[in-house]
């Protein structure tokens, strides 16, 4: 059976807690202040935005990665069956874009 509690045990007990719930009232004051989630918006936010810029880097240098394995062998060499055509091509597209604008200026 316990021992009964003196009045010193009892009030030492109530300070005790009372401490406790101050310490629970002030952080809980924080965590609600405005500048408190304001600055945890802004670093949600901001880690979103690194994720973000994260994924595009990691997709952009995959795609790039696979282009340039189109048209360079794996010792670098240029691979002249794919590149000339694809020059041959892309010096079209730029002609009809310049043959289309002189056009229209006349």
């Amino acid at each position: 059976m316990p021992e009964p509690r003196t009045p010193a045990d009892i009030e030492a007990d109530i300070v005790r807690r009372r401490h406790q719930l101050a310490e629970a009232l002030d952080e809980l004051a924080v965590r609600v202040h405005p500048q408190t989630l304001v600055g945890d918006a802004k670093a949600r936010a901001s880690a979103a935005a690194d994720r973000t810029a994260g994924r595009a880097y990691v997709a952009v240098n995959r795609a790039v990665s696979q282009a340039r394995g189109q048209f360079v062998d794996e010792q670098g060499s240029p691979r002249l069956e794919r590149v000339v055509p694809a020059a041959l091509a892309a010096t079209a597209v730029v002609g009809l874009c310049v043959l289309s604008a002189r056009r229209k200026r006349r």
